[in-house]
């Protein structure tokens, strides 16, 4: 059968038109660097499968009817954590109950989390009067994996509590009391029954097992079998999730990819990179690490940049919010990962909210609310000229 050549013409158009009406609606994926999320390279075919299991847990959203609450902060770990970023003031946690270190946090009032809000039928909670209090926005979540896989050891070799080297930072580990179900690694040290705490503004949980089962039961009021005590009743009850779900999140945590640098060739971000060693800066925010061996071979032997050094810092009366976790005194802050900082308003509602609480509103405003160990860089920031402080600023939205 012989197609009318006009007919012919008028089909190819029509296709044509398809083809570019096409091309203009469906946008460009953006580029690796431009996002937080996204698994390691170097995953097996099982491993991705299983990643983006964790990925479907971590996105869940509960009700009531399948296991929220009846007390909690936030309804999902995407809630708190969009696109794997930083958390925005409405998802800030407040933490309350323990008010020296190495005293146990006092549970009979609460603590040690605020649940502020309820399902229909029960009272959010209220922070007892009088009591000192810690507000945390949630952190991004990006490249935990690699800094789980460090070693205790890796950690401990950049401590110097007593300031050996007389540099003004002393730098010291958290240590804390295992959980029950709490299984040391051969990478883990234990120091009078405790372990060192990496993860959390205090560095106070140890691993991503307790981090995860304790978000599920103090921010969603879900139970588990390794936290299986109702927040709201302080009962135990049946498990809400199941152990499989727990632990394809953790495989999801320990598998999304490192924070990938932005304009790594920018003349600016460059001299910004050099002034940040420069005034110090790097003696906190370590910038290189690398992992050893791991069970999941796409984490081992990884040279990766998160510019933090996993340990406490005194960092002066100005933020002592007079409430603590673990040995760590109450003016004394983990160093932050500075990775993925440039992107934070992408989760934030397109402002920043950064330090622990949320407080600063700029990157300079960040860095000037630094004191105690960290005094000495923040007078050194305030006495670059004006191309310089431009130029850390810029590396640093580069991160």
């Amino acid at each position: 059968m012989k197609i009318n050549p006009i007919i012919s013409l008028a089909i190819v158009f029509i296709l044509g038109v398809n083809t570019i009406s096409c091309e203009n609606i469906i946008p460009e994926a953006p580029a690796d660097e431009d996002v937080l999320d996204g698994a390691i390279e170097g995953l097996s075919t099982a491993g991705q499968a299983r990643f983006l299991s964790g990925d479907e847990a971590f996105g869940e959203i509960f009700f009531s009817g399948n296991g929220l609450g009846p007390l909690f902060v936030a309804n999902s770990c995407g809630s708190c954590h969009v696109g794997d970023g930083k958390g925005h003031p409405f998802t800030t946690l407040t933490r309350f109950g323990q008010t020296r270190a190495n005293v146990s946090p006092n549970l009979e009032i609460g603590g040690p989390q605020l649940q502020n809000r309820a399902i229909p039928g029960y009272t959010p909670e209220t922070i007892p009067k009088g009591v000192p209090f810690m507000k945390f926005t949630p952190p991004a979540v990006t490249g935990l994996g690699l800094l789980a896989a460090l070693t205790d050891r890796q950690i401990l070799d950049n401590a110097d509590p007593n300031d050996i080297n007389d540099d003004g930072i002393s730098g010291v580990a958290n240590y804390i009391t295992p959980p029950d179900y709490f299984i040391p690694r051969w990478y883990h040290q234990c120091v009078n029954g405790k372990y060192i705490g990496r993860f959390g503004k205090k560095a106070a949980t140890i691993d991503l097992l307790q981090q995860t089962v304790g978000a599920y039961n103090q921010d969603m009021g879900i139970t588990t079998t390794f936290e299986p005590v109702d927040q709201a009743s302080r009962l135990t009850i049946d498990p809400e999730v199941t152990d499989q779900t727990v632990r394809d999140v953790i495989f999801y945590l320990r598998t999304l990819k490192a924070r990938i640098q932005r304009s790594t060739d920018n003349a600016r971000v460059l001299t910004g990179k050099q002034i940040f060693s420069d005034i110090n800066c790097s003696s906190c925010h370590r910038p290189e690490w690398t992992t050893p061996l791991s069970d999941i071979p796409a984490l081992s032997n990884k040279t990766f940049y998160p510019y933090t050094d996993l340990l406490l810092h005194d960092m002066g009366s100005g933020l002592d919010d007079g409430a603590t976790e673990g040995s760590a005194e109450t003016y004394e802050w983990k160093t932050p990962a500075l990775w993925g900082l440039g992107l934070s308003p992408d989760a934030q509602g397109g402002e920043f909210y950064l330090m622990h609480d949320g407080r600063a509103r700029s990157i300079e405003e960040a860095i000037l609310i630094h004191g105690g160990e960290a005094q000495d860089s923040r007078e050194a920031f305030q006495n670059l000229d004006v191309y310089e402080k431009e130029a850390i600023l810029k590396f640093l939205e580069s991160l």
